[in-house]
């Protein structure tokens, strides 16, 4: 039986409510989220190109993901050119208390979604090299491995898909 949620664009009244939600992952197993990242920064220029999407149940957001615009990500070599335009999609996160339970899933194939409605071609996606969980996900929607990156003090593989 499917749960009564909403994916919708955050607004700022969610503001703090997506920041319980990222801080709730710091320190658990492969997520390298620290006290400075994400911030409030990072929300404020996710609302400045209508990037912040929450999943909501019941009026409690229960997960997020972005879409992102990173340069340093966009110029790595190991993107497929025939693929451009390509979007990117990062922070994806759901409360612990409700993973393990399809959110992140469903969250990816929304982001997925909405990167086709921006006019993308192809979808980019760096992870913790060592993210077994996330990489199986990624696996799960027939994401290509093309490369490794080391990126802001962390090492990541290169995920790619057309859409």
């Amino acid at each position: 039986m499917e749960k009564d949620y909403k994916i919708i664009m955050a607004t700022e009244e969610d503001r703090d409510e997506i920041m319980v939600l990222y801080k709730a992952q710091i320190g658990r197993e492969l997520c390298p989220w620290d006290e400075d990242y994400p911030s409030h920064e990072t929300i404020d220029a996710d609302f400045a190109r209508d990037g912040l999407f929450v999943l909501k149940e019941e009026g409690k957001i229960k997960a997020a993901i972005s879409v992102e615009e990173d340069e340093e990500v966009d110029k790595l070599p190991c993107w497929d050119k025939r693929l451009e335009p390509e979007g990117e999609l990062a922070r994806l996160a759901v409360l612990p208390d409700e993973q393990n339970k399809g959110l992140a899933r469903i969250m990816l194939k929304y982001g997925m979604d909405e990167l086709k409605r921006r006019g993308c071609n192809g979808i980019h996606i760096l992870v913790g090299k060592h993210n077994t969980k996330a990489i199986r996900s990624y696996a799960v929607f027939g994401f290509d491995e093309v490369g490794e990156c080391h990126l802001y003090d962390q090492d990541f593989l290169c995920y790619e898909k057309k859409l």
